[in-house]
């Protein structure tokens, strides 16, 4: 079994036990990493990083590997959902709260010039005449700061306001993070539905000297490692009857159907090079 190294100590409680499973999964189907690119399409650099808790894998990586593997995907599959939703919180930034402080002395300042404005201005004016007219000048000093002033205090009224909402959403964030623990995963969601496989039935049976699963109609196709489909299933059924456990029966040549016909062929004293031609379906329908 390989050595990995330790997890990074930031990691969320949830993608470490992921990341753990997703171990044991490749530890125990034997496979090395070349053989994880070629199965499931992810190269052997992203699965070193998967592995490592450097990246968090595609759900698509996680399903592959289940499928590969003979695993049941549905706790896998709950399991990164909940860790997706929890990867990298712990390693966001802190919201920096704005200073209203400064703009309020801009707005202040800003008040400021515009009464002395208008203070200067106002010796200057020529004679007001009818006596409407004072009125207007009156009044124009009082309404001319707070044209300026208003705009200000609602700039920072918005941006105070926004910060807070920020810092409440990180706290939030913060606080899910510390609560979900690896005991909520061991009930995933029954919302959780795994992609639909072909599942298969074995039918046994003895038709002129021949064994017969009743999947592929009796035919002896040649098929090898990766191969899937109902000649799998027949070879998986006939496996089976002869004693030797090729894992599920789900179709699918892979490593454990591998081993089992190596098996058969080194039973019979063939060359157990893992390929079902002629002589090894000879012997399984005996």
């Amino acid at each position: 079994m390989p050595r990995y190294k330790a997890l990074p100590a930031e990691l969320d409680p949830c993608a470490r036990q992921l990341v753990a499973r997703l171990r044991q999964l490749k530890d125990h189907s034997e496979l090395t990493m070349r053989h994880l690119a070629a199965k499931t399409g992810y190269s052997a650099k992203s699965w070193e990083r998967y592995l490592g808790g450097t990246l968090l894998p595609p759900r698509e990586a996680v399903e592959a590997l289940a499928r590969i593997t003979g695993a049941e995907p549905v706790p896998l599959l709950a399991l990164h959902e909940i860790a997706a939703d929890t990867w990298g919180s712990r390693r966001a930034s802190p919201v920096v709260q704005p200073r209203p402080t400064t703009q309020k002395r801009e707005g202040d300042r800003e008040e400021k010039r515009e009464q002395e404005r208008e203070q200067s201005e106002s010796p200057a004016r020529p004679d007001p005449g009818p006596p409407a007219t004072p009125t207007a000048l009156t009044t124009s000093p009082t309404t001319g700061p707070a044209t300026g002033r208003f705009p200000h205090i609602a700039l920072t009224a918005g941006i105070v306001a926004l910060a807070v909402a920020l810092l409440a959403t990180l706290l939030l964030m913060l606080r899910l993070g510390e609560d979900i623990t690896p005991a909520a995963v061991a009930a995933p969601p029954p919302t959780t539905a795994a992609s639909p496989r072909t599942s298969y039935t074995c039918r046994i049976t003895r038709l002129d000297d021949r064994w017969s699963a009743g999947i592929n109609n009796g035919r002896n196709t040649e098929i090898f490692y990766g191969a899937t489909g109902a000649d799998v299933a027949e070879a998986q059924c006939l496996l089976r009857r002869a004693g030797i456990s090729p894992g599920g029966i789900d179709g699918m040549f892979g490593p454990l159907t591998l081993r089992a016909v190596k098996t058969l062929q080194q039973r019979e004293g063939m060359v157990a090079d893992g390929m079902l031609g002629p002589r090894s379906w000879k012997a399984l329908r005996g």
